[in-house]
């Protein structure tokens, strides 16, 4: 068994699921073991170790996977940064109705005024999925593209998102559904929810599908930048290479639902889902530059090298 994870990893690569069974392993230990965690635990040392195929999976969602890692592990600093003082509630509203509305109003307020039973469904379909969408193109860079669009997607994705994590403590934001159940009141100890128009589609759908995912959220107020549209403008950028004219256009299509939803749902105020963009933009531009010095020199940033191959 170790000649063979030798073969595969002839450096300290093979170190690199431990971190996941090591973390799974602490959750069982402690009885707070969940599906995601399990499968985490499991499936990465085996993708790791099972053939040379399976090792280059493992390298393409290693990043996703690793992000995921550490998103929960946030819940031991959730409160790092987040008091009283330096909480934006109102404050941040003001500049959206400065730049997006009217003195004291925002979209927001009409939205929320004014709810469509068709439109919750509409737009929770991207919130349910984008998740989903993510790992799918992930899986779909690695079976049709050269090895450094895989790196560059991942790696972007992790650095971009642990920037997010960071600015969301830096810069403590409540969402607008916080503003609507609580005005300007600030309660650091306010739970997640997601929010009046995802509660009546769970209560549409009959499960608490949307509740469950929310619950167990330790960002309250992490709505600045939108990491909700962060993830399909980059499955755009990168994907624009890579897909046919009907994937480019699913691909504008889903970033376009995504920036409406978020607003719609009372999730992000517009200047969250802009500095969603930015943020995408700008790393996605900084990991692409690294990447393209890294393949240049020889570095190993392309190990995965499938048959490129337009869909």
């Amino acid at each position: 068994m170790l000649r063979h994870i030798r073969s595969l990893w002839p450096g300290a690569g093979w170190l690199l699921p431990l971190p996941f069974a090591l973390w799974g392993a602490s959750r069982v230990a402690i009885g707070e073991i969940r599906w995601e965690q399990l499968a985490l635990m499991t499936l990465m040392p085996a993708l790791a170790y099972a053939n040379e195929r399976t090792r280059r999976l493992f390298v393409a969602v290693f990043p996703l996977a690793l992000l995921g890692l550490a998103y929960d592990a946030m819940r031991y600093v959730k409160d790092w940064g987040i008091t009283p003082a330096r909480l934006h509630v109102c404050d941040l509203r003001a500049i959206e109705s400065s730049l997006f509305g009217r003195p004291d109003w925002t979209l927001h307020d009409w939205l929320q005024a004014h709810p469509v039973a068709w439109l919750d469904r509409f737009f929770a379909v991207p919130y349910g999925t984008y998740l989903f969408a993510t790992v799918a193109f992930a899986i779909f860079l690695y079976v049709r593209a050269p090895g450094e669009a895989v790196t560059r997607f991942g790696w972007t994705f992790f650095v971009m998102s642990l920037l997010a994590f960071v600015t969301h403590h830096l810069y403590p934001a409540a969402p607008p559904w916080y503003f609507h159940a609580h005005g300007c009141n600030v309660d650091v100890s306010a739970h997640a929810s997601e929010g009046p128009n995802l509660a009546r589609v769970d209560h549409w759908l009959g499960v608490r599908y949307f509740a469950g995912f929310y619950g167990r959220s330790t960002d309250v107020f992490g709505c600045m930048p939108s990491l909700h549209v962060t993830n399909p403008l980059l499955i755009l950028l990168e994907g624009w290479c890579w897909l046919r004219a009907p994937g480019r256009a699913a691909a504008v299509v889903f970033a376009i639902w995504m920036s409406m939803a978020a607003v719609y749902l009372d999730h992000h105020w517009i200047i969250d889902v802009v500095a969603g963009w930015a943020y995408c933009a700008a790393v996605y531009a900084a990991v692409s530059s690294f990447v393209r010095r890294a393949v240049g020199l020889g570095s190993p940033a392309g190990v995965i090298t499938p048959g490129v191959q337009r869909a």
